[in-house]
Formats: structure tokens, C-alpha cells, sequence
């Protein structure tokens, strides 16, 4: 594409010319024709860094109209503008995707998982399958980052991500829910799957080799994980929401923590339960959930 030119500078709040629609003024002559193209070639290029796809995409196919206003037959597309719009795509796809990771961890951030959490919960109708959320908090970071660093404290955070990330399902996500604190989502499994999955990750992160980032390092995580089960097994039951999904894993990662840390905590037949070696623990705490 061409540079934008200084005299373009002025656009409808839909990025368009000042005179309305792309392509609205219709050339008198092949030079203004011409000039019309690049002027839409250049507004595009623009809306482009702007992060404005529809209407750069708008632009560029009033560019292409332009250039085949006055041909009988259906023109084909011509292949520079055809790579035009793919580079659009792509770099419209990479912007989105940058804006839902996480700039340290790379994990998906907040904003991800409130959206898909959301989009979860309108989705839960008859057949919708359990949803499982594991809230997962590292243990004595503020040690760690006191001890070895903040820099290491970035490495580590790291690195429990790509623990946590390892052998997921179909379907499944792992998002920095902020500071220290990650959250697994594990849609479309039964309770005990999803106990046995972060199981395995707080087992992954225990076992890891740590002293190879620096001497005498050690990292453990707590997990609360709150199950929701399948929509058909209480059809008349209103689906729980994410905020109040989270806050019961909240509540069971409390229970994790006050009971010795390093563990899963869960609900199973109404009573909180520790998974793993961590089942044989005496005084399980309670939750701070009341109801729950």
C-alpha cells in the first residue's frame, strides 16, 4: 500500500472520507480514478494501525471497485489485493490474541477468562456437560521473590504455567487470574476427571526441578477446585454463575491453604475433601462459603 498523504487527515466516526461512503464519489477522469484508489489504499493502511479492521477492509474493496467500475463481467479478485486482506486478517487475529495473553506468563489473562466464563454459563442448557475451575495460588511467593528475587520470581511464574498448561483436555484453558493466582478451566468433565487433573498439576509443580533455577528453591502450589455438573442431572436448578463459581473455589483454596498448603481441596458428597497424599491430613478446614 501507499503512505498515507498529508491532505488525508479528516473522517466520519466510522472512518470514513468526510463525504460519506468509500467509493461514494465516482471519478470524472482515470487520473482522479487513480488518486480515489490510493486515497482509499491509504485510508486502509491507516485504519490498519488503528486497529480498525472493518473499515480498512472496507476501503481496500472500494479501492478494488474503483479499479473495475467500468468492466461488464464480475472481476476477479485481483491477487495483490487478495494478500492485502489475509495480512488484514492475520494481523487483526494476532492484535486480538496479544490482547487476551498475559504479557509475563503468556497464559491467557482476565479479560479471557471472564469472557469465556460468561459465554460458558449462557451456553449451560439441557445438555450442557460439568464445569470444573481450579483457582490455584502459589505457596509462600512473597519468600520467593524476597529470597532469590523478582526476576526469579518472573521465571518461576513462568514456569508453573508451563506446568500447569501440560496435559490439558480438548477444551481446556489455564489463565493468570492476577498476581501469583492462575486459574484452571476444565469444561465437559466429570467431577473426579477434573480432581485428577489438578491433582496431577500440583503434583507436576511439586516434583519439578527447581534448584536448577537457583539452589535450595522450592515451589508448591494450593488448588481449590468448585464443580459444577452436568445442566441434566438438576434441570430445575438455575446454572451457577462465574463470579459465584470462582468464589467457591476461592473458598476451597482457602481450605487448601489453611490445611498445610501443597494440596487440592474439594467438595465431594457435601463435605470438603483433600486430594492425593493430602487426604490423610487431619483438621480439613471449613469453608469460607457459607451454604457451600
Amino acid at each position: 500500500m501507499t503512505a498515507l498523504r498529508p491532505e488525508v487527515a479528516e473522517f466520519d466516526r466510522d472512518g470514513r472520507p468526510g463525504d460519506g461512503q468509500p467509493g461514494g464519489v465516482m471519478p470524472t477522469s482515470e487520473h482522479e480514478g487513480a488518486g480515489l484508489v490510493q486515497l482509499h489504499e491509504s485510508i486502509a493502511t491507516l485504519l490498519a494501525s488503528r486497529g480498525q479492521w472493518r473499515q480498512a477492509y472496507q476501503h481496500l474493496r472500494s479501492a478494488f471497485d474503483l479499479v473495475y467500475a467500468d468492466q461488464d463481467d464480475p472481476p476477479q479478485v485481483p491477487e495483490q489485493l487478495r494478500r492485502e486482506v489475509d495480512r488484514l486478517r492475520r494481523e487483526h487475529a494476532e492484535a486480538r490474541e496479544q490482547s487476551l495473553r498475559d504479557s509475563l506468563t503468556h497464559s491467557y489473562n482476565r479479560r479471557y477468562l471472564d469472557q469465556r466464563l460468561v459465554g460458558m454459563v449462557a451456553e449451560r442448557g439441557g445438555t450442557a456437560p460439568g464445569l470444573a475451575i481450579a483457582l490455584i495460588d502459589l505457596d509462600w511467593f512473597k519468600q520467593v521473590n524476597d529470597t532469590f528475587g523478582h526476576l526469579l520470581g518472573d521465571r518461576v511464574l513462568q514456569r508453573v504455567v508451563e506446568l500447569l498448561q501440560e496435559e490439558l483436555p480438548e477444551g481446556a484453558f489455564c489463565a493468570r487470574y492476577g498476581g501469583e493466582e492462575f486459574v484452571l478451566v476444565l469444561p465437559g468433565l466429570d467431577a473426579g476427571p477434573a480432581v485428577e487433573i489438578a491433582e496431577s498439576a500440583r503434583l507436576r509443580v511439586e516434583r519439578h526441578a527447581w534448584a536448577s533455577l537457583a539452589p535450595g528453591l522450592r515451589v508448591t502450589v494450593s488448588i481449590g477446585l468448585a464443580y459444577e455438573p452436568p445442566a441434566a442431572e438438576s434441570p430445575a436448578r438455575p446454572p451457577v454463575g462465574p463470579e459465584q463459581q470462582l468464589l467457591r473455589a476461592d473458598s476451597l483454596l482457602y481450605t487448601a491453604k489453611q490445611s498445610g498448603r501443597n494440596a487440592v481441596a474439594y467438595r465431594e458428597g457435601g463435605r470438603v475433601r483433600l486430594a492425593g497424599p493430602a487426604s490423610g491430613r487431619r483438621g480439613i478446614a471449613e469453608s469460607r462459603v457459607a451454604g457451600y
